[in-house]
């Protein structure tokens, strides 16, 4: 059985989806149609940058998406035909989502700008971070995270594979987070160049945020069944589903166990739709799965033969 997976914030990039518009009409389609949802020029963005401005959490969510869900309309595939689940890693549960159907792409495009915006918007700039604790697993991290708080919000974020651990919270929690990592066992511990600490408590207002727009939208149940990043079960309900989106902005990312839950139910492949990152955890996870990348034309004539 198969799987197509979708990549997070941190896979946008200056020139994303040039080459694929240049190549494929239904690339440049989605690209389009993005841009007439959003009411913005968010493609020129995306090709030329500023790299600042592509970085900004309301641009890089949506523009991340719009390059998935490009990749895969440029392979001309339905989701329902080819794969036995769906899952995305954090703002990718949306693309999940728009790939198999629950989603319009416009919709998805107007729900992650808000999103963003809301991430953003919900704790002031500088007085929250987020860490990557490496050689460190869940347990370790909880505790390391634990022992910093002091009180104050610091929390897992991502749990991503056995090897890497992102926590979030307030700033002067992850710096002594930081501090004390590499005593408690972690083999180090790297501060995140983001824009709020995604994934933790002090996100309340950004859930609330998409509890409200999510109430307004209609929710369709997917082609096929979604690892949910909260619960790392599938899941088909559509209220589900759409509890589980306001959830996820506060809760942690379960995809280490996702991907394990994927193999015992009975993946063997995974694809990962317009990015490479989640590729690289899923080997760390699952060693013996067979794992692709499809972002280019190449890989994307590649893949589809393997279908």
């Amino acid at each position: 059985m198969r799987a197509f997976i979708f990549p997070g914030q941190g896979s946008q990039a200056i020139g994303m989806g040039a080459a694929l518009a240049a190549a494929s009409r239904a690339a440049k389609d989605v690209f389009d149609e993005v841009d007439e949802a959003l009411g913005q020029n968010l493609f020129r963005l995306m090709r030329e940058g500023p790299d600042d401005e592509l970085k900004l959490t309301e641009n890089a969510q949506p523009a991340i998406m719009a390059h998935s869900i490009a990749v895969l309309r440029t392979m001309g595939v339905r989701v329902g035909d080819v794969a036995g689940f769906v899952a995305g890693h954090s703002l990718g549960e949306y693309s999940a989502l728009c790939a198999a159907g629950s989603f319009d792409l416009a919709t998805t495009a107007k729900l992650l700008k808000l999103r963003g915006q809301a991430m953003q918007q919900a704790v002031p700039v500088g007085e929250g971070a987020m860490a990557a604790l490496l050689g460190a697993d869940l347990a370790l991290a909880q505790k390391i995270a634990e022992t910093a708080a002091e009180g104050e919000v610091c929390t897992v974020a991502n749990d991503n594979d056995p090897s890497q651990v992102v926590i979030s919270g307030q700033k002067s929690a992850i710096d002594r987070a930081i501090a004390i990592a590499k005593d408690m066992g972690a083999k180090r511990a790297v501060p995140l160049s983001v824009s709020a600490p995604f994934h933790c408590p002090l996100m309340q207002p950004a859930a609330e945020a998409m509890r409200d727009a999510l109430s307004y939208v209609v929710v369709r149940a997917p082609a096929v069944p979604i690892f949910a990043n909260v619960t790392a079960q599938p899941e088909t309900d559509p209220d589900t589903i759409r509890n589980q989106l306001v959830e996820q902005i506060t809760g942690m990312v379960r995809w280490r166990e996702s991907v394990a839950n994927m193999v015992d139910a009975g993946v063997h492949e995974f694809i990962e739709i317009g990015g490479k990152v989640l590729a690289a955890m899923v080997k760390r996870i699952v060693p013996d799965a067979s794992v692709t990348s499809a972002i280019t034309m190449e890989d994307i004539e590649t893949a589809v033969k393997s279908l």
